[in-house]
């Protein structure tokens, strides 16, 4: 594996190895062309660029033997060399030092540090290793998006309480046997795993004492968070650690998505956007007030030239240097439509296979109109990328502004439901079926193909689908919970659009009632890997769910003209959302395909085309046995109460 190694020791007289050289020799003349490679090594001297305003009054580049802590081993001038360009190079061998930039707003690593000690305070100066290796051979293939099954996951809830794990909480735990079991098991092959970036909220110094935090605050954007590293202090460690986790996914072909948040940073005055060239990486409202788009006391300007490029470079980075597999991007609603598309197109160019999501909505008013940003109604114009469908979800399980509100499984059966259920089944694409003045939000189709929706029920975000049943539906039985549980996730993931899971649903987890679990303890963020055993039913349901989908291309269409060619909705009561896949769909094997949602607490009869029928999913049972579970013909289906029926002929 291709490693970047903390090579060689200080020499002790630091500063008589070095000397700065300013001169004209700089090339870069124009902030277009800055390839944010704010320091270049070499054994014989290491270059250090920054974008900073020409009205500095000094720009200086500290040099540091520790990556916290001591005085500085030598501070340089920067010269300016451009417009809103400075440089030094500092002749001598730097390896193993770390650095930090000063414009006069504080210390900073820079924007685009790619490694960085303890706390992410200073960035470091690293040699990469060019030894043969697997890395550059192993990359799972999922030629397409809709064939993706996508798990959500934080890297401490996921292992922090398993008994066996030797790195509970940390990268290593996905390399780790029972780890790549448990999601091979389960049959997904996409993980997304919430930011593990370096971010702010959590002390690396304390790591012996329990810390949590999702990671929605963003410090560096391009190196590995420390926390889940073995060794903060060591910036190799935590680099070498996230590859080794990338490699163990992909040998087990799952993909790695992750989750940016180029949103907003962690706060203004301390940011390294900020302590660079103040101000410009954010948008202001016309009073001159921050603009709060990101409902975290500021957004960012996706539309300047600068803000633009650090988006792009930075996901270039991601998937050239980690190999990652797809980007979910964290309210995407706050970034133009413009950027976005500049994103899709640059990783297009390395590999047209990586996945881009995110949240098609902003968290307040923005500094831009809305017809300018990366809204879900806005996703007919970003083609390639996909947004979650909160039509779905809250047709399924209740309005995001209510916990105590049920939807759709809770026995509510307004129009509203009904369509958008429908809507998200079919991919929140144009369907002569649907009409999309009922549905949730969307009061016309947002997706161009069925891939551009995501399908859910349930994230880190908000409730978990246990919770928010029991918070919905006074006195739910733990029987009616798993029905429903079950139930919402068959819509889920025989939709066509890709279905995302929440890790640990598959084992009915629970928040014990947590709405915003963003820095709760252990004790409600962790799995209890004891319900794989009282609850097998659940996992078993979940996998036979996944293996389903994915061994049936009619569950995955992929094209809306398909979906509308081979979807069709058959007549049912209001509790029932019952359609047809029909005529090999997909060229699936099985000539049609008949599925039946039914949220109410009595049976419930749907009439179906005359034919002879193999029954592989009812009643919380999936089979998928030559013979399934039962077979029958006729032309009428009776289904159990808060179940679903999925049958073929």
């Amino acid at each position: 594996m291709k490693k970047l190694i903390l090579a060689g020791m200080m020499m002790a007289l630091l500063p008589n190895c070095m000397s700065a050289q300013t001169g004209s020799e700089a090339t870069v003349q124009s902030y277009e062309t800055f390839n944010f490679d704010e320091m270049t090594y070499s054994p014989t001297e290491t270059v250090f660029k920054l974008f900073a305003p020409d009205d500095a009054k000094k720009v200086v580049v500290r040099i540091y033997k520790d990556g916290a802590g001591g005085k500085a081993q030598k501070t340089v001038n920067m010269q300016r060399v451009g417009k809103d360009l400075w440089r030094v190079a500092v002749k001598g061998d730097l390896k193993g030092c770390f650095y930090t930039f000063d414009m006069g707003k504080g210390e900073t690593p820079g924007v685009f540090a790619k490694a960085v000690g303890v706390n992410g305070q200073r960035a470091a100066i690293l040699k990469e290793d060019k030894g043969d290796c697997e890395w550059d051979k192993i990359r799972p293939v999922v030629k397409n998006p809709v064939d993706l099954v996508v798990y959500e996951m934080h890297h401490r809830d996921f292992s922090i309480s398993r008994k066996e794990a030797k790195y509970p909480g940390k990268y290593l735990a996905l390399t780790e046997r029972w780890a790549i079991s448990h999601l091979t098991e389960l049959g997904v092959n996409a993980v997304h795993i919430l930011p593990s970036y370096d971010y702010g909220s959590v002390d690396e110094t304390r790591l012996d004492q329990p810390q949590f935090n999702w990671g929605y605050d963003p410090v560096n954007y391009n190196v590995p968070e420390g926390s889940y590293s073995t060794d903060p202090y060591d910036p190799a460690v935590r680099i070498k650690e996230f590859k080794q986790m990338v490699e163990a996914l992909h040998k087990a072909d799952i993909a790695v998505i992750l989750d940016v948040v180029y949103n907003h940073t962690f706060d203004i005055d301390h940011s390294n956007f900020q302590r660079t060239y103040p101000d410009y990486y954010y948008r202001k409202t016309a009073d001159g007030h921050y603009s709060n788009g990101s409902g975290c006391g500021n957004e960012t300007a996706s539309e300047r030239p600068m803000m633009r490029r650090f988006m792009i470079e930075s996901v270039k980075y991601w998937a050239k240097e980690y190999h990652i597999d797809g980007f979910r991007f964290d309210l995407m609603g706050v970034h133009d439509i413009e950027t976005m598309n500049a994103i899709r197109k640059a990783l297009d160019e390395i590999d047209p296979t990586i996945f881009i999501y995110g949240e098609g909505w902003s968290a307040g008013g923005c500094g831009l109109p809305n017809e300018k940003l990366g809204m879900k109604a806005n996703i007919p114009q970003m083609p390639g990328i996909a947004a979650f469908s909160d039509d779905i979800r809250d047709a399924l399980r209740g309005p995001f502004s209510d916990d105590k509100v049920c939807g759709w499984l809770g026995g509510s059966y307004n129009n509203k439901e009904t369509e958008s259920l429908k809507a998200g089944i079919a991919g929140m694409i144009a369907h002569p079926q649907i009409d999309y003045s009922k549905v949730n939000y969307s009061t016309k189709p947002y997706a161009l193909e069925p891939y551009q929706m995501m399908s859910y029920v349930s994230c880190h975000d908000d409730m978990c689908l246990v919770d928010r049943l029991r918070a919905s539906i006074p006195g739910i039985t733990e029987e009616e919970l798993i029905r429903l549980d079950l139930l919402a996730q068959t819509a889920v993931l025989t939709s066509q659009g890709v279905p995302f899971i929440l890790a640990g649903e598959e084992l009915l987890r629970d928040k014990k009632g947590v709405h915003n679990s963003y820095n709760s303890p252990d004790s409600i963020n962790q799995f209890d890997w004891q319900n794989k055993l009282r609850y097998p039913q659940v996992f078993q349901y979940y996998k036979g769910l996944i293996q389903l989908r994915r061994g049936h291309p009619a569950f995955r269409l992929g094209s809306a003209d398909l979906v509308r060619k081979h979807l069709e909705f058959l007549d049912a009561p209001e509790s029932v959302v019952a359609y047809r896949l029909k005529n090999f769909a997909g060229r699936d094997r099985w000539r049609d395909i008949i599925v039946v949602l039914n949220s109410s607490r009595q049976e419930q009869t749907v009439a179906v085309p005359k034919a002879s029928y193999t029954v592989v999913g009812a009643n919380g049972v999936i089979s998928l046995r030559r013979y399934g579970l039962e077979q029958f013909t006729g032309d009428k289906v009776t289904v159990a109460p808060q179940s679903a029926l999925i049958m073929h002929n």
